[in-house]
């Protein structure tokens, strides 16, 4: 799978990534259309800087179903703490 998200202040775009089956590996593709941000991606090794003019990847095989949420922990303004998103990894599928 590959997820392509386009990260700006105060928002992933988009934030809520669908499901997914467990055992899949998902690409993940960044790219910052004005400042520095962070993506964290808990219950994972994910943790990846989001620059302006480049494209950050990785990738991550799920292995748990569950709910995996992300968020941006580069302050990045007033609104940062609204930063969130997920991705919904099921069993089965």
């Amino acid at each position: 799978y590959e997820a392509y998200i386009q990260v700006q202040a105060w928002v992933f775009n988009p934030s809520d990534l669908g499901e997914v089956p467990m055992g899949s590996t998902v690409h993940f593709f960044m790219t910052s259309l004005d400042v520095i941000h962070g993506f964290k991606m808990f219950d994972t090794n994910i943790n990846i800087m989001v620059i302006p003019g480049q494209i950050s990847e990785v990738s991550h095989t799920f292995t748990k179903p569950g709910v995996y949420n992300f968020l941006c922990y580069e302050y990045c303004g007033a609104a940062h703490h609204t930063m969130y998103g997920q991705i919904t990894v099921v069993e089965g599928k």
